[in-house]
């Protein structure tokens, strides 16, 4: 069994390089195909909200801001990058990290997608799985494959990984 300090060290470096990489996506999809990225002003908006009560917003951009919003919206992006990184470790362990493999980095990277449709999109206002968005399948599927993104990022973190080992 992993000791607990690597476990958490090994959970961030998978979250960190699995968040860039799916950043990186992003970045690219914007330039590419013109679709804007995740507004972490919002985001931030949305989570600074959460203890003062209020997790619904209808939409969340008619919400009062909040100082450090944006700030506190990639501190939040960030960290769920590292609690579904732990997941993975979680389900795979020392086994994964000295062989990691592309499918239960999928399942984890793909499965991630819950987070989005069930808790951020309906509290941003946009409903379940963005059933309120201008384009809800095209909005779906671009979630599915950032995330599936996640999980190529979450695979290539732990090859690193690996070959460090």
């Amino acid at each position: 069994m992993m000791p607990p300090s690597e476990f958490v060290v090994n959970a961030i470096v998978l979250g960190l390089g699995a968040t860039a990489l799916m950043d990186a996506w992003i970045w690219l999809r914007q330039r590419w195909l013109g679709v804007p990225g995740l507004n972490y002003t919002l985001v931030g908006r949305w989570v600074a909200w959460l203890p003062r009560g209020r997790f619904l917003h209808d939409p969340i951009a008619a919400t009062p801001p909040v100082h450090g919003e944006r700030v506190i919206g990639i501190a939040a992006h960030v960290l769920t990058g590292i609690v579904f990184a732990a997941i993975l470790l979680v389900f795979g362990g020392e086994a994964w990290l000295r062989a990691p493999t592309l499918p239960l980095s999928l399942m984890v990277g793909i499965g991630s997608v819950v987070a989005p449709f069930l808790l951020m999109q309906p509290g941003m206002g946009l409903g379940i799985a963005a059933r309120r968005a201008p384009h809800p399948g095209r909005t779906r599927l671009h979630s599915l494959v950032t995330h599936a993104m996640f999980g190529v990022g979450l695979y290539l973190s732990g090859q690193i990984l690996s070959w460090m080992a």
